[in-house]
């Protein structure tokens, strides 16, 4: 969470005082497929970290380039990394008959306002860097009072697809309607999904500790009512990732 990046006043030798530049290595459990009922376990490095000219680099929120760099505004340039599905993913009933996809990167911009010390609202505004899709993300981040070492946050998320996002996705052709006895959808756009996160950092030694991310989404709308998610899923989609960190 952009909440939770960095606090850049800490004293780095207080482990009471929050994470700062994090790197490690971890566990993602996620939806095999986004809208899917199955799971897939997915080791990804772990990343969260403020790098020079007011860049933010994280694993769960993408990447930041503040060009504001204000008191309480912030806003710039924002890019991400979406998942794909493959073949095996997909599983026996729908893989070789829904299409696969690549994973994709989509680039854009972000504006944030930082209400009080730990409220920020904000929103992101992406588009596919190969293909069509375009994405609209609200969010609010809110820092909790620390519980001894334990520092976290909460995060709600409002996510808005196109058509062609929406499609990509959640589509079933006529031919493979046929194929797996539902009917045909073609989603146009609109909200996609809403999510609440949870973020916690848990310092083992004065550089080290556990960073614990988790995310519980629900599909809305056309997305929701797909014949992928309402016959082969759920709308209820919980993703959890747990990493071994090096704070420096």
């Amino acid at each position: 969470m952009l909440a939770l990046a960095v606090t850049g006043a800490a004293d780095a030798d207080n482990v009471t005082d929050g994470p700062e530049d994090l790197f490690g290595v971890g566990i993602q459990r996620m939806p095999a497929w986004l809208g899917s009922s199955d799971h897939r376990n997915q080791p990804i490095p772990y990343v969260q970290a403020e790098l020079p000219w007011h860049i933010t680099l994280s694993t769960l929120d993408g990447l930041t380039v503040d060009l504001i760099h204000g008191e309480h505004w912030h806003g710039g340039l924002y890019g991400n990394y979406m998942w794909g599905r493959d073949h095996d993913e997909l599983g026996p009933r729908l893989g070789g008959i829904v299409d696969s996809l690549s994973p994709r990167l989509n680039g854009g911009g972000y504006l944030e306002y930082q209400v009080t010390v730990p409220l920020s609202l904000g929103a992101t505004l992406s588009h596919d860097t190969q293909g069509a899709g375009a994405y609209l993300n609200m969010y609010a981040d809110y820092d909790l009072p620390a519980v001894g070492y334990l520092n976290h946050s909460l995060q709600l998320q409002w996510q808005v697809m196109n058509g062609p996002a929406m499609r990509r996705f959640f589509q079933v052709t006529p031919e493979q309607a046929t194929q797996l006895g539902v009917s045909p959808w073609s989603p146009g756009g609109g909200s996609q999904q809403v999510a609440l996160e949870y973020d916690a950092y848990m310092p083992t030694s004065m550089h080290t500790g556990f960073a614990l991310a988790v995310n519980y989404t629900r599909l809305l709308g056309d997305a929701a009512d797909s014949p992928l998610v309402r016959h082969f899923g759920s709308p209820k989609q919980l993703s959890t990732t747990l990493a071994f960190v090096y704070r420096l």
